[in-house]
C-alpha cells in the first residue's frame, strides 16, 4: 500500500509540474522571463514549478505559449485536471451543502456490480438509518461549518440502500468491531442502526464481516476504502476525498481487502457481535 493515500496525487502533481519546467528550459527561459511573458509574479512561477500550486487551464495555456509549446496544451490540461480528480479536498466538495456528494454516490453506486468495502470509522452510507445519517451529516455540517442542507442530503444518501434490494449489485463490506460500538447520535439512534444491520445481514446481495477488537491483525487499521468493481477506488480521508484508478493501485487495494477480510468473522459470530454492542447500549 501507499505510504499515504495522497501519495500518489502529489507524485502526478509533480509530473506536471517537471513537464512544465522542462518546457520552460527547453524554450531557453528563466522563471522571471517566463513569468513577465504570462504577465504574473515570478513567485507563482516558483511555486507551480516546485507543485505547490496546480496551475489552472488558464495558466497552462499562457505557460505553452510563452514557451512556443502550443501543441502540448492538451495533455497538459489533461494531466492537471486528472490530478483535481484524483485528490479533492472536502471543503471544495462540500463548499455548496453535502447533497450534491450523495448524489454523486448515488450514481457510483448505480454503475458498480461489485462494492468491496473497508470501514472503520462510520457504517457504510447504504447500510445507514435515516436518523443515523442525520447524525453523521450534522457533525459533518458543523465541523466544516457548510451550508445546512442535511435533511436532503440524508435523503439522498439513504436512497443508496435501494441497491442492496436490486439482484445486479453485491455488498461486501468489512468493520472493524469498533464501528459497531462507536455512539454515533443518541442511544436510540445506535439501537436502530444496529437492529438494521441485522436486518440487512442476510440479503443475498450482502456479505458483512466484522473484524474482532482481540483479533490478531495481519495488516493494520486504515483509512476506509470502497472499492467500485476494479476500476475505482476512492478513499477518506480527514480533509479529502482519494480517488484511484490506476490498476496497479487499485489491486493494492483489492489485496488490503482480502487480507482484512479473513481476519473477520462473519455469519452467526458478526450476528453475536452486532447483539451484544446492541445489549451494550443498555
Amino acid at each position: 500500500m501507499p505510504s499515504s493515500p495522497s501519495s500518489s496525487a502529489q507524485a502526478a502533481r509533480e509530473a506536471v509540474a517537471a513537464r512544465l519546467r522542462e518546457l520552460m528550459m527547453e524554450a531557453g527561459l528563466r522563471g522571471h522571463e517566463l513569468a513577465a511573458r504570462c504577465g504574473w509574479n515570478a513567485a507563482k512561477t516558483s511555486r507551480i514549478i516546485n507543485a505547490k500550486t496546480q496551475p489552472s487551464d488558464a495558466d497552462i495555456r499562457a505557460w505553452c505559449a510563452a514557451c512556443g509549446a502550443d501543441d502540448q496544451v492538451a495533455d497538459l490540461v489533461a494531466s492537471a485536471r486528472a490530478v483535481d480528480f484524483m485528490y479533492v479536498e472536502w471543503r471544495r466538495l462540500q463548499r455548496n451543502g453535502l447533497r450534491k456528494v450523495q448524489e454523486d454516490f448515488y450514481a457510483l453506486h448505480e454503475q458498480s456490480a461489485l462494492c468491496r468495502v473497508y470501514v472503520s470509522n462510520v457504517m457504510p452510507g447504504f447500510f445507514q438509518t435515516a436518523p443515523y445519517a442525520t447524525a453523521v451529516l450534522q457533525a459533518v455540517t458543523r465541523f466544516w461549518a457548510t451550508p445546512d442542507d442535511v435533511v436532503e442530503a440524508v435523503a439522498s444518501r439513504v436512497a443508496r440502500s435501494r441497491f442492496l434490494y436490486e439482484g445486479r449489485h453485491r455488498f461486501a463490506v468489512v468493520m472493524e468491531e469498533w464501528v459497531l460500538r462507536s455512539r454515533i447520535g443518541d442511544v436510540e439512534t445506535m439501537a436502530g442502526q444496529l437492529r438494521h444491520l441485522l436486518a440487512v445481514l442476510p440479503l443475498a446481495s450482502v456479505s458483512l464481516g466484522v473484524i474482532p477488537s482481540t483479533a490478531s491483525r495481519t495488516l493494520w487499521p486504515m483509512e476506509a476504502f470502497y472499492l467500485y468493481d476494479d476500476r475505482r477506488a476512492v478513499v477518506e480521508t480527514l480533509t479529502a476525498e482519494i480517488n484511484v484508478t490506476q490498476p496497479r493501485e487499485i489491486a493494492d487495494y483489492a489485496r488490503a481487502f482480502a487480507d482484512l477480510a479473513k481476519m473477520a468473522v462473519y455469519g452467526d459470530e458478526a450476528k453475536a457481535r452486532i447483539n451484544a454492542a446492541i445489549d451494550s447500549l443498555g
